[in-house]
């Protein structure tokens, strides 16, 4: 499990997706800070390791990559640690349209591919 505050290549996490689910990998974005916690087995762990090092609660969001898929197919909006009815949040996903785009833009900064 690491923070990733520069950008890494996509057969960098090609690689962490094999060892751990085969085709994907999991990821929990900090939109402030724009990092992202990466390869873990659970969202949580990822959210816990990012709140260790500075990160708030509220700017957390789990997503799941997968690195051999291309365009909108390679980001997931889909982890437990999203379900948040206190910010209008009420699925697995990301509902505000703003904050998957400011992801989409993080994880495509932090990601070459």
């Amino acid at each position: 499990m690491k923070i990733i505050t520069q950008p890494i290549t996509i057969s960098t996490l090609n690689d962490m997706a094999k060892n751990m689910f085969g085709n994907m990998i999991k990821a929990v974005v900090d939109v402030e800070r724009q990092i992202m916690a990466v390869d873990a087995e659970l969202h949580s762990d990822e959210e816990a390791l990012l709140l260790q090092d500075g990160s708030k609660n509220q700017d957390l969001w789990g997503i799941n990559l997968y690195p051999d898929l291309e365009g909108d197919d390679w980001i997931e909006f889909d982890s437990m640690i999203n379900l948040r009815p206190a910010q209008n949040n009420r699925t697995r996903g990301v509902e505000d349209s703003q904050i998957r785009e400011k992801i989409v833009q993080i994880v495509s900064k932090l990601v070459q591919k």
